[in-house]
């Protein structure tokens, strides 16, 4: 059985409305993994829509020990057609239309394309989840069934879930933090509604009320949104609990969130992870007042350290290495457990971790170092959304919404503030930030742009 699918588990088809739950969706999963057994043997590329199809099928492949990766329904047919060449897959499940059938293999039912010869794979080899944020050819981190299975209970006991929640799918769920609410949810036997609506539609909130939903996991773009909404908990009366993760979100938004979550007697969670680890902390909502620039503690059976100023994870959930062709899916274990993440950091007294940025985003400015990520932050206190990038000697700054105006001011405060000459700063207004699918600002669109 999947090792970590609680026996009263349920999934919800928003679509249709259909509940599969305890013996419904182990028999559900069963026959899917039946199937698959008919098929070759070796990896699955599969197009991950938030639908129930997808979900039986992602399970399904857990059941029959087939390693799986897990892929952005908007993948384009070029992209997918890469992956292939680099891959090999025995199976891909749900490709684009406009993406004719590789060499080498035939169509098979459930819009599949099959061929034998994959190349082997480790035995405990389970789900393979782009790295965010990759464009051209991603690399694909390698998670163990074992390190799904201890990443679903850690989660489940770190937020509390109960066969009583339901998750609606908020997050796509081939990226690593939809994923993981996903299976936390399955595993302490609660539910979850899988819906193709975004927080904007009504559709999503009218399912979510009807069916009880008790949670939200949400990136900070969505918080925004859920601003512009003027979200109010009392609306939704079974909404117990937000979960954040997916980038910085200012104290100003966590606190006004948990302002909102408190008047029916709901939390914020804050959580902090990576595709390489799925959730490595969690803070608890009782220390969120005290602890509010903090992401928390280790997740149960992990650990937090800092090496030279980087934060270090250690812990059952931490991928084996990544892959970038199909010889390296039969490789073992190569990190044993321990992830230097490159995030900097620090742990206060109590063991809270703290995080001041990433080793990477780091420009220079006539020759000095800058942090990129302490950039953003004196900006953001200011209440403009901005993104900052290194550019040749200087740093380009993307802010929504200003005007040459404000362009000029904002350089020359800024290069006051970091004692620089203003021509090294270089401020430029656009409409929207842009975005990838998780929520994040889209650094590489931005570096790219003239």
């Amino acid at each position: 059985m999947i090792p970590f699918l609680h026996p009263g588990a349920r999934l919800i088809d928003g679509l249709t409305g259909r509940e599969l739950a305890g013996d419904a969706l182990v028999r559900e999963i069963h026959a899917a993994a039946e199937r698959m057994f008919a098929l070759p043997p070796g990896l699955m590329l599969s197009v991950m829509p938030a639908d129930a199809r997808s979900v039986i099928r992602y399970l399904a492949a857990l059941l029959s020990r087939r390693p799986i990766a897990l892929l952005d329904p908007g993948i384009r047919g070029e992209a997918l057609l890469d992956l292939v060449n680099r891959f090999t897959p025995a199976i891909v499940a749900g490709p684009p239309p406009a993406a004719a059938t590789p060499d080498g293999y035939r169509t098979g039912s459930e819009t599949y394309w099959i061929r034998a010869g994959a190349p082997p794979h480790h035995p405990e080899l389970g789900v393979l989840l782009a790295t965010s944020g990759s464009t051209g050819n991603p690399k694909l981190v390698r998670l163990s069934r074992p390190a799904v299975a201890a990443n679903a209970r850690a989660v489940a006991q770190a937020l509390g879930l109960t066969p009583g929640d339901l998750w609606p799918t908020t997050l796509s769920l081939h990226y690593t933090y939809g994923l993981t609410t996903l299976n936390a949810h399955l595993a302490a036997g609660g539910g979850v509604l899988v819906t193709g609506h975004s927080l904007l539609d009504r559709e999503f909130w009218e399912l979510s009320d009807s069916h009880g939903a008790t949670s939200l996991a949400a990136v900070p773009y969505h918080f925004e949104i859920l601003a512009r909404l003027r979200f109010d908990a009392a609306d939704h009366p079974k909404l117990r609990m937000i979960t954040q993760a997916g980038g910085r979100l200012s104290e100003q938004r966590i606190a006004d969130f948990a302002r909102r979550m408190a008047v029916t007697g709901g939390h914020l969670v804050k959580m902090y992870g990576m595709t390489e680890a799925p959730r490595m902390s969690v803070l608890a909502p009782e220390r969120l007042a005290d602890k509010i620039g903090s992401v928390g503690t280790a997740i149960p059976g992990g650990a937090l350290s800092i090496d030279d100023g980087e934060v270090v994870y250690e812990g059952p959930n931490v991928m084996m290495g990544y892959a970038e062709c199909g010889a390296d899916l039969a490789r073992g274990d190569d990190l044993c457990g321990v992830i230097r993440t490159g995030d900097l950091g620090h742990l206060d007294d109590d063991g809270f971790l703290y995080l001041d940025g990433r080793i990477r985003r780091i420009g220079k400015v006539f020759g000095v170092r800058v942090n990129l990520d302490d950039v953003e932050r004196m900006l953001a206190g200011r209440g403009l959304p901005v993104a900052v990038v290194g550019g040749d000697d200087r740093l380009v700054v993307w802010a929504e919404g200003l005007d040459r105006a404000g362009c000029a001011e904002t350089a020359r405060e800024l290069a006051a503030g970091l004692r620089t000459h203003p021509s090294g700063i270089d401020v430029r207004g656009i409409g929207a930030l842009p975005l990838l699918p998780t929520g994040k600002i889209d650094y590489r669109t931005l570096e790219n742009m003239p």
